[in-house]
Parts: structure tokens; sequence; C-alpha cells
């Protein structure tokens, strides 16, 4: 799995025209998921992310987590993060976990979200076509990927 955690002030998601998913201050999370990716790999990810300490403390240093400060989440699903553009300048997406393994993966990662107790979670709609709107705070981003930590 690939995520590109974005640290936001607010975001959106919106499918033909209608807003599905708004958050608050907290994270942007971009989800990719792999082929051979696991339901372990989500709940490492999410327990990952929750814990990610990019938020400011009172001395304003990065020194604070997602659910040290109640923030929220958007996750949106996002295949093109997993483009091969080793042949060439036209994407292949054959890493990419077909969308029937991909879609109870991605929810997994947002019930493990929960259960890590991150609350005010939104989504975007699998597999549609979507217009993320946000306000990156910072600018702080993060690409995270499962395939370099050590797997156990």
């Amino acid at each position: 799995m690939k995520a590109v955690v974005q640290r936001v002030t607010r975001a959106s998601v919106s499918v033909e025209g209608e807003t599905i998913g708004i958050i608050g201050a907290g994270f942007l999370i971009l989800l990719g998921v792999a082929q051979g990716d696991t339901p372990v790999q989500a709940k490492r990810l999410a327990a990952k992310i929750a814990r990610l300490r990019v938020f400011e403390d009172g001395r304003g240093k990065m020194n604070l987590s997602l659910l040290e400060t109640g923030g929220e989440a958007l996750v949106i699903s996002q295949f093109t993060l997993l483009a091969d553009l080793r042949g060439g300048n036209r994407p292949s997406f054959i890493p990419a976990a077909a969308s029937q393994v991909a879609q109870p993966l991605y929810q997994r990662f947002c019930e493990c979200l929960r259960e890590e107790g991150v609350h005010g979670i939104a989504t975007g709609r699998f597999g549609a076509e979507m217009h993320v709107e946000l306000l990156n705070h910072g600018p702080v981003t993060i690409v995270m990927d499962t395939s370099l930590w050590e797997k156990n």
C-alpha cells in the first residue's frame, strides 16, 4: 500500500458536483492498494498514520499526532499512486490491485483508522471520478509505502 498523507486545514471531495465528504483540520490521505497487499498492512498503515507526529505542539514543534489533536481524516482511493513508469511516459497500472481486491482493503484501512481512535473520517467514492479540494497546512506531505517496511 502507498499513502500520500497531507496535513490540511480543511479538505473535501465531490462527485458529479455533489460534496460527499468534508473535513476540518487533519489529514487528507490518498491511498493506493497494490497487488499482494493484505489487511495486516492496512492495519499497520492506519496505526502509523494515526500516530504520525506532524501537528504542532504549544512550542511550534511538529510533535503531536492526529489522535492527540482530535483531527479528522479524508481518505481517497487512488490507484494512480501505483503507476509504473519504467517502460516510458505512459503509466502502467499493472501493480495496482484489481478493484474487487482493492475496495475491501480500502474499506478495511478506513475501519482500522476508526479502531485506532480517529474520529470524523470521510471518504470518497471508490472507482468514481472525484474532485478533491484541500488547503495544505505547512505544506506537510508525507509519502508512506508499506512495501518498504519489514515484512512480518
